[in-house]
């Protein structure tokens, strides 16, 4: 069969669908990729075939700020949301995306949750969809205009809207609100950690003091904002080991270097291993490899879905949220010592990670839809 994975062109949002695309290329089908060109050299490194369309992020901040002046990743309303990813990014993606896909008869097509060009092309040609959940449930103030948006989109364009037949839920049980009801063709799919095939794990020294990660994903590690909480968190008798992300750089931090490790974009799966602790933006792939490898988190949300997880994370006693204005250098560092010393976070962080092991794989979960179509 040919199976279709589309994303909105973005670390966060592509790197979850890998799995499950791997899973089917092993299982003999043929799968390909639906996102910018921009995004090449990491889809190139997955092993899988680009069909590329659209532009990147950059361009659809500055057409959605043109046309409501909204800022949805740092001010995130209904209305931006879904102009962002529903609005600006359709009507400047879709029609590359059908030319690039003529011809390219999908049996499936498997859309991330705010990827909603992968469906179009899926009405367009008469495909089911599986839409692949990373994170808690959104609002459904946010869904709803999103689906709302997505469906003048498809009357635009002459298509009938048609609802996905599966819902690949990554999130694990422990983690949801008490209110959630299962979806209609609801599947749950083991979140996995980033990782990239055939490289060589990055090789961390080894200590015996406790190990602090610091990760803000790859466009939120800003220098001028983390410099201070480093500071601060260097003062702690452990080792604190910081990731980059793509934009910034090690001479762009005001730390001592002796204190502070950096490293460049590595994946999750690489890093987790002896860290007592992750420090994060609270982006969905971070803190679901964080909970599938029993780790606790202090989460510092920036903007766009992060204070949804960081809720969740504090609820489940997964580790301490730190919503604005809290997020000091004094305030961080306090949440850090606590975690590490309260045996709670770890023993409810390890509980969690037993419920993710018994979740489904990839290679069963790509099983459960070939029979299904």
């Amino acid at each position: 069969m040919r199976i279709l994975f589309s994303s909105f062109p973005q670390h966060g949002h592509l790197l979850p669908l890998f799995p499950l695309a791997r899973a089917f290329q092993q299982r003999g089908h043929e799968v390909a990729v639906l996102t910018a060109a921009g995004m090449a050299p990491v889809v190139a490194a997955q092993g899988l075939e680009l069909l590329p369309a659209g532009p990147l992020p950059d361009v659809l901040f500055a057409e959605v700020a043109r046309r409501t002046g909204g800022d949805p990743a740092s001010a995130p309303t209904p209305d931006s949301v879904a102009e962002f990813f529903a609005g600006a990014r359709v009507d400047l993606t879709v029609d590359e995306a059908f030319a690039v896909t003529e011809g390219w008869q999908p049996d499936l097509v498997v859309s991330e949750a705010c990827d909603f060009v992968g469906p179009l092309v899926a009405a367009r040609t008469g495909t089911p969809v599986a839409t692949l959940a990373f994170g808690p449930p959104l609002p459904p103030v946010f869904t709803e205009a999103m689906e709302g948006r997505a469906r003048t989109q498809h009357e635009t364009r002459g298509l009938s809207w048609q609802p996905r037949r599966w819902l690949l839920d990554t999130w694990p049980a422990s983690m949801r609100a008490d209110e959630w009801q299962q979806p209609e063709g609801w599947l749950p799919l083991r979140p996995e950690a980033f990782q990239v095939p055939g490289e060589t794990a990055t090789k961390l020294r080894t200590s015996t003091r406790p190990r602090v990660l610091v990760t803000f994903g790859t466009w939120f590690s800003d220098p001028e904002k983390l410099s201070p909480l480093l500071r601060e968190l260097s003062t702690l008798d452990a080792d604190v080991l910081v990731t980059l992300g793509l934009a910034a750089k090690p001479e762009e931090f005001d730390v001592d270097r002796e204190r502070i490790e950096f490293v460049g974009f590595t994946p999750m799966e690489d890093l987790l291993d002896g860290v007592d602790v992750v420090v994060t933006h609270g982006g969905a792939g971070t803190t679901s490899a964080a909970l599938k490898k029993g780790v606790p988190l202090v989460v510092l949300p920036q903007g766009a879905d992060q204070f949804f997880q960081a809720e969740r994370v504090a609820a489940a006693g997964a580790g301490i949220a730190l919503d604005p204005p809290s997020q000091t250098p004094r305030t961080l560092t306090e949440a850090v010592q606590t975690v590490l010393e309260d045996a709670t976070f770890r023993d409810n962080t390890t509980t969690i990670a037993k419920e993710i092991a018994a979740m489904p794989d990839a290679n069963e979960v790509a099983a459960t839809l070939e029979a299904g179509l």
